[in-house]
């Protein structure tokens, strides 16, 4: 039989707002088209989602539309909810109805990665930090969860809290990235009081040094960090960082597909 494409699904997630986790799912899509790589971003922010205007995308239709036309009867192609922001990302945007977001079922959220992940080399998913359903769907059906953390004591005993129920259940498809660039002035714990306060690794650290102080003229003008080749130049560790994370994290996926073949031809 011929090898389908088939999508790497990436969930970033936390357990608490305002880590950055949008600024680190559209670096993650930069990182990868520089990588040559198509990617997807979904947008599940559902209640207050922000890649749509972070990259001044003029969106008409939703995740809200493509539930509801399912439910309706009335889809017909995933490409008529698909909002392009260059030959390589392409986002489906968060509803701009935070109201919408309730009247959205969990398991239509699976059917519209169906019908997306043979198009796309990479799926990257934006999420809220609540525990709600779609996220529970979600982190359930992408191979990678990437936790984002920061030096902050709620944020890390929460997520001590939702790693240890991924512990418990077996569940192993889960990355932490600590993201110390988000709050420069608080260093209240090292990366070995984090470890031990979570009770699991750091799989990567975006430096303080990445703390961008005009990060909002950005937003303004619609663009993304990492596609700066001045930000590519200056910061040279960091955008190394990136890139090595998105190489780590869709690797491990290739390698299980790899085995999966094996396991097929034999």
């Amino acid at each position: 039989m011929p090898n389908i494409k088939k999508a790497k699904t990436i969930c970033v997630t936390s357990t608490k707002g305002g880590v950055g986790k949008t600024v680190i799912t559209l670096n993650l899509a930069a990182t990868y088209q520089l990588l040559g790589k198509k990617v997807l971003i979904l947008d599940l922010d559902l209640y207050g989602g922000g890649i749509a205007l972070s990259l001044n995308l003029k969106n008409n239709k939703t995740v809200y539309n493509v539930v509801d036309d399912m439910m309706n009867n009335r889809f017909t192609h995933i490409s008529d909810y698909i909002t392009s922001y260059n030959d390589y990302i392409d986002v489906i945007c968060a509803p701009k109805d935070p109201r919408q977001a309730m009247k959205i079922d969990a398991k239509y959220i699976d059917l519209m990665l169906y019908n997306v992940e043979n198009k796309y080399d990479v799926i990257l998913i934006d999420t809220t930090h609540i525990l709600t359903e779609v996220n529970l769907t979600i982190m359930d059906r992408c191979y990678n969860n990437l936790f984002v953390i920061t030096n902050d004591p709620i944020d890390l005993k929460n997520t001590k809290s939702i790693i240890s129920i991924f512990n418990d259940n077996e569940i192993n498809n889960y990355k932490v990235l600590y993201n110390n660039s988000r709050d420069t002035g608080r260093e209240y714990f090292s990366v070995y009081d984090i470890k031990t306060i979570i009770k699991a690794n750091i799989d990567y650290t975006i430096s303080q040094n990445f703390y961008i102080k005009e990060i909002d003229n950005y937003t303004i003008d619609g663009k993304i960090l990492l596609l700066d080749a001045k930000i590519q130049r200056t910061k040279r560790k960091d955008f190394n960082n990136y890139r090595n994370m998105a190489i780590d994290l869709i690797k491990e996926e290739e390698k299980k597909v790899k085995r999966n073949e094996k396991e097929n031809i034999n």
